[in-house]
């Protein structure tokens, strides 16, 4: 009977363990931030949290002021919705996905392209922005006289930056594909891609990637760089969501909608990118 007694006892001791695992994994999965948040619970607390980059794109300190387009969409949402506005930074977008699917934010606010592929993950709100995609290199002028890349087939066997997990690291490898050669890819960790940018100005690196808007932005100031070479179509750009936050994607679209009526939109569009929509 000993024996038996004994495994008994180890039987109780170990769902004794096991529960408070259990409970212990459950206390932390809420502290970091309520799990299935929809807009009825975000409503209910009054904190909406969103995840952007610290950049002049996302969250920016000029300075003593905060500026960035997501900053400024982020905190006309806060007025039409009255709900308080929680930012958190993240250069690393895997790393902001990641925090998005473990609920430890609401919103993935940057201009991410709405790819099929991103949509079978997440959902995505109405477009706020056009964006495409270019290579950004230095002016004859800045160059020494050696002429852009214009075309894709002359990207065999160079060297190209972009921030780590970019979404078009997918373009990239596809046009490594059609022409038929390798295409060197390097992902920073901690560049945005304004930084990028900044690099090919200086000389530091030859070529990078980014969306067009932040190229054109950065023009004014760096009138050594290119960015006359598209490198994908067209693409529609929004914020994300988890897939089940149905709810909190409806409210988003409709303060966007609000915004653009109103004439917000507009103004802080502007503010951050010279070409129209």
């Amino acid at each position: 009977m000993k024996p038996r007694k004994q495994i008994v006892l180890y039987i109780c001791l170990l769902l004794v363990v096991v529960i408070g695992m259990l409970m212990l994994r459950r206390q932390t999965t809420f502290a970091a931030g309520n799990p299935h948040r929809d807009y009825a619970e975000i409503r209910k607390e009054g904190v909406l949290r969103i995840i952007t980059e610290y950049s002049p794109s996302g969250y920016y300190i000029s300075g003593d002021t905060t500026e960035g387009f997501q900053y400024e969409l982020s905190r006309a949402i806060a007025r039409i919705s009255g709900l308080e506005v929680q930012i958190r930074l993240e250069m690393n977008l895997t790393e902001s996905f990641k925090a998005l699917s473990a609920d430890e934010c609401d919103i993935l606010a940057q201009n991410i392209p709405a790819t099929s592929e991103m949509k079978e993950s997440y959902l995505f709100t109405e477009p706020i922005v056009l964006g495409k995609q270019v290579l950004v290199q230095r002016t004859p002028e800045a160059n020494k006289g050696v002429e852009p890349v214009r075309d894709h087939l002359e990207l065999a066997g160079k060297t190209i930056y972009v921030p780590k997990d970019s979404p078009v690291l997918q373009r990239l490898k596809h046009l490594e594909s059609e022409i038929g050669d390798s295409v060197y890819i390097v992902e920073e960790d901690t560049c945005s891609p304004e930084h990028l940018v900044i690099m090919v100005a200086k000389g530091e690196i030859d070529y990078a990637v980014c969306d067009r808007q932040i190229a054109a932005t950065l023009k004014n100031e760096f009138p050594e760089i290119d960015m006359a070479t598209d490198i994908s179509f067209t693409q529609l750009q929004a914020w994300a969501v988890r897939k089940d936050a149905t709810a909190l994607a409806d409210s988003l679209n409709n303060w966007f909608d609000r915004m653009r009526k109103n004439g917000t939109f507009d103004d802080i569009y502007k503010r951050y990118y010279n070409n129209p929509q």
